[in-house]
């Protein structure tokens, strides 16, 4: 069976392809449009669907619209209760009525595609499906978390033999996500955006305001809870985009952070206590935080926890296409990585850099040459392969330094044009990776989960080391990714350190690198000091 996922109704609008049961294609809109999250997050932007994105899964595997057997949407209007406080009442209506039309918007975007093949998902079934239909596990208990799908913020339930039961969700307005969207634009970021930033923040921060805030933010012993009528300016004044980043917001993102963990901890605990599965599947934007993640790891009763690389909202388009193929009798194969969108051969890469007239050149091994390069202390911007579904930079595009050097943490930021207080990551090996890093599960290969630097490595990994002593780290398998784990080998024998710092490859408020004409502007703009663009090398003169 051909099965098509969209998700086109929040933000991150995104494509995913499904034939035979085996993972196809996936990729976000943003990275052939170029606009960052690929629209705003706003309901009168709930018609644009991801049609460029949907065109190359087809283009891929040589299908078109007409060959489908069916188009999952991650979204189903039926189930929006409008009287439900959290909606806004202005324009909820013309969001439900966009969705109720995306079979006809989708004809028309894909011609040819029939539009009684189009089959709404359940929006939080989408985000499960998208963990526990092609995660590693045969069953698995499940819990999803977010802003908002149609009227409800939650799900926990359990996968048997491919079937959901569901035990629990919570009605709108309560919603873990949407107050964390909400603190994140209180300090000044973008929401359904910056998220992360809050994250990150909260590292430098006391979190004096968690006493207070367990007293708004509370669970309800039933698998769900309360997370309603926060007024952040008791806490901390509200922050211009530009403004001054103050003691009171770093300790109220300390302070919301941990309160975020404790209630993830407690309904994990009750779900638990109710399914009894040793093992956990996660999805949603908020299983993007992977401070909480670790803590899970760490402290709750499941034994493995699983998580979603494309966790937010982009992939629902997977989870779409995963729940229609399982309801038509073919569940798909598990994930084999997340390095599921754009790639491009050797002569295409070539043609792109002779078309650009800049030199090049090929030498015999790129990954010794990356490796000399990083040991000399050059930024090196690395493009290979198919590029990666979901937020994380996973050594297909990324920009790659030394970590040995305090100074590149600064540097990178510059590069990107953001903030000082963003980390960036440790890529190793992961036979090495138990040696540097402990706390968090190993192996860690889609940087979901953070990790304590082991106290000897710190001063010689500082540009990785966060200021609370973790790092989010990506471990590299020879058999998965046998160039990036060479490039490592010889880094180290070169420096005698196992780990390259690995950022993604892009620039603030731009998508990631997705083609190699999007890399060589990348390189042409930003003080990058080499380019790999696959076999080929690029040496500012």
């Amino acid at each position: 069976m051909r099965i098509l996922g969209i998700n086109a109704i929040f933000h991150d609008p995104a494509a995913a392809l499904i034939v035979d049961g085996e993972i196809v294609a996936a990729a976000e809109e943003e990275r052939f449009s170029r606009r960052k999250h690929g629209k705003p997050a706003v309901p009168f932007a709930a018609w644009e669907l991801p049609e460029q994105s949907a065109r190359w899964c087809l283009d891929t595997a040589g299908l078109t619209a007409a060959d489908l057997d069916a188009v999952g949407y991650s979204y189903d209007p039926a189930l929006v209760d409008h009287s439900l406080d959290g909606l806004d009442p202005s324009w909820e209506k013309l969001r439900t009525t966009y969705a109720r039309r995306a079979p006809s918007f989708l004809r028309s975007a894909l011609p040819g595609l029939d539009p009684e093949i189009v089959r709404f998902v359940r929006h939080h079934v989408a985000h499960g499906a998208s963990s526990a239909l092609v995660g590693p596990f045969d069953d698995s208990a499940l819990l999803v978390s977010d802003g908002r799908g149609e009227s409800t913020s939650y799900l926990a339930g359990e996968y048997r033999d491919g079937k959901l039961e569901e035990l629990a969700s919570q009605p709108l307005p309560h919603s873990l996500g949407l107050r964390y969207e909400d603190l994140t634009e209180h300090l000044g970021f973008h929401r359904s955006s910056d998220e992360y930033k809050v994250m990150a923040l909260a590292s430098y921060g006391t979190p004096r305001f968690l006493p207070a805030l367990r007293e708004r933010i509370f669970t309800t012993g039933d698998g769900g809870f309360h997370a309603d009528g926060v007024e952040w300016t008791d806490y901390a004044p509200r922050r211009t985009v530009s403004g001054e980043l103050l003691e009171e917001h770093a300790d109220l993102a300390a302070s919301v952070q941990q309160r975020l963990e404790e209630v993830l901890l407690e309904l994990a605990g009750w779900l638990y206590g109710r399914t009894g599965q040793p093992r956990l599947t996660m999805a949603g934007g908020v299983a993007l935080n992977c401070v909480a993640n670790t803590r899970l790891h760490a402290e709750s009763p499941f034994e493995e926890i699983w998580v979603q690389p494309a966790a937010g909202d982009a992939g629902t388009a997977l989870g779409a296409a995963a729940a229609v193929a399982t309801e038509l009798g073919e569940r798909p194969m598990p994930m084999r990585g997340a390095d599921l969108g754009r790639g491009f051969t050797d002569e295409e890469l070539r043609q792109t850099l002779d078309v650009a007239a800049v030199r090049y050149e090929r030498p015999a091994d790129v990954a010794v040459a990356a490796a000399e390069a990083l040991a000399a202390d050059k930024i090196v911007a690395w493009f290979q392969g198919r590029a990666e579904y979901g937020p994380r930079a996973l050594g297909h595009r990324s920009l790659l330094a030394h970590p040995g050097r305090a100074a590149n943490l600064e540097r990178l930021n510059d590069v990107k044009g953001r903030e000082q207080f963003r980390p960036v990551a440790p890529m190793v090996l992961v036979e090495r990776a138990p040696e540097l890093f402990g706390r968090g599960p190993i192996p860690s290969p889609y940087m979901l989960f953070v990790h304590d630097v082991a106290p000897s490595w710190r001063d010689r990994i500082p540009a990785v080391t966060h200021v609370d002593g973790t790092a989010r780290i990506q471990s590299v398998d020879r058999a998965d990714e046998p160039l990036l784990a060479r490039m490592l080998a010889e880094f180290e024998a070169r420096t005698g350190l196992p780990v390259v710092v690995n950022t993604s490859l892009n620039t603030a408020g731009r998508p990631m690198v997705d083609t190699p004409r999007d890399a060589l502007e990348l390189f042409g703009a930003s003080p990058v000091d080499v380019l790999v663009l696959g076999p080929f090398v690029v040496r500012r003169s």
